[in-house]
């Protein structure tokens, strides 16, 4: 009975299987969590932890080494190139990564090609043509600070292993891009969505704002006892006043003089 537990706790990986594994997962990444080896995205935060570590049994490397090798740009996780060729190196089905140049030097034609070999079938695997006509065209060479400027061969590298591993065996990088892949393709998005705020800052504050100035405290009340001052009007002075009656002229009808004479009383 007690070989049987002994052998169980034995089997027992770290994940998300039973409450076992879960318990040693969370036990493996708290303990992750408090070492300064780690990158900060790491640190003091069991859960980026735990997925690490999972990710490293997926992958079947070491889980510091994921640790140390998983970036997380413009809020995006992300391989080293330099990793996920390791990985791809180690995995057990394909020959190391070779690479092959083409075109001429400091023109738009020169590029790489990676390829590597199939081990049970002994094909050959081409990866997709990456060139500086390429990385132009795309926006990478004339981004500011980039690398294409300054080691282009080693970019070229990069770039190529990355699209083989990408288009031979997608598995090894779990869908994530590289590193350099994200700072190539997303920073310019970035650049242009932060470009009005930046310009907004600008002029608010080039322009100053002019507060209205504010009156006396003694000539406010006196302004307001003026106002309290003025006679009102009732209702009843509007009221007559529009009630007013019209004043009609009535005409005497004109009498016959010879009648009147008739009228008179006798003398």
């Amino acid at each position: 009975m007690t070989n049987t537990v002994m052998l169980q706790e034995q089997n027992t990986m770290p994940g998300f299987t039973s409450k076992d594994s879960y318990q040693l997962l969370w036990n493996m990444a708290k303990m992750f969590s408090e070492t300064t080896l780690i990158p900060e995205s790491f640190r003091k935060n069991v859960g980026n932890c735990a997925i690490a570590i999972n990710m490293a049994q997926r992958l079947k490397a070491d889980p510091l080494m994921v640790m140390q090798n998983l970036y997380v740009v413009y809020g995006n996780p992300s391989w080293s190139s330099k990793f996920l060729i390791s990985v791809f190196n180690q995995c057990g089905k394909y020959t190391s990564i070779k690479y092959k140049y083409v075109g001429d030097k400091n023109t738009d034609d020169y590029g790489c090609i990676a390829y590597t070999t199939e081990i049970a079938t002994g094909d050959k695997i081409e990866g997709p043509l990456v060139t500086i006509g390429l990385a132009k065209a795309e926006g990478w060479f004339a981004k500011k600070g980039s690398k294409w400027q300054t080691i282009p061969d080693l970019m070229l590298r990069y770039r190529a292993a990355a699209w083989l591993i990408r288009t031979t065996a997608p598995e090894l990088s779990m869908g994530l891009q590289t590193q350099e892949e994200i700072y190539d393709t997303h920073e310019k998005d970035i650049t242009e969505e932060a470009k009005p705020v930046q310009e907004i800052k600008e002029k608010m504050a080039s322009k100053t704002l002019e507060m209205p100035k504010q009156e006396p405290k003694s000539e406010v009340l006196e302004k307001i006892n003026k106002i309290e001052a003025k006679p009102k009007e009732t209702v009843q002075t509007k009221s007559a006043r529009k009630e007013e009656p019209k004043k009609v002229k009535i005409e005497q009808p004109a009498f016959d003089e010879q009648e009147d004479d008739d009228e008179q009383p006798p003398f």
